[in-house]
């Protein structure tokens, strides 16, 4: 499973090394430069330096890029405990509590809270690595695809 985990975070971010429009540009375009650190059941821990092409006007980390983090690692935890690869979000939160700036590096926790049969909920927790500071905190519930009996 850690594999498999660590295989959907690396290509949404571009690991692969290729120069051209990815199919998921969105997803690229935030998670490029993510580093996955840890993946175990139920938390995954990735890490990143802010890049200037996820600075908002204010010169620190546009909120729509950490609310997209929260969607795809908060997928990716639940994958750890054997939800199934498809889904689709019910709700995303997040509490903005800091600002990170362009080169600070960010660690991006995600933890299991709940995976069902049918809902899962993760949280994911973005601080400053330096000094542990909490950036934002994100809620993440997910409809799970229920396989068919049909």
């Amino acid at each position: 499973m850690e594999d498999q985990v660590r295989r959907y975070l690396e290509k949404a971010a571009g690991v692969d090394g290729d120069d051209k429009l990815p199919p998921k540009l969105f997803e690229s375009l935030v998670m490029s430069g993510l580093r996955v650190d840890l993946v175990e059941r139920g938390r995954v821990v990735c890490s990143m330096n802010v890049p200037p092409r996820l600075l908002n006007a204010g010169n620190f980390l546009h909120g729509g890029a950490t609310a997209t983090l929260v969607d795809v690692v908060g997928s990716a935890v639940m994958f750890t405990v054997g939800a199934p690869l498809v889904g689709v979000s019910v709700e995303i939160n997040v509490s903005y509590l800091d600002a990170a700036f362009l080169d600070e590096e960010v660690e991006i926790e995600g933890k299991v809270l709940r995976v069902g049969k049918a809902v899962g909920v993760s949280s994911v927790e973005f601080r400053k690595k330096r000094s542990g500071k909490i950036i934002a905190q994100g809620r993440h519930t997910k409809y799970l695809a229920v396989p068919s009996k049909m």
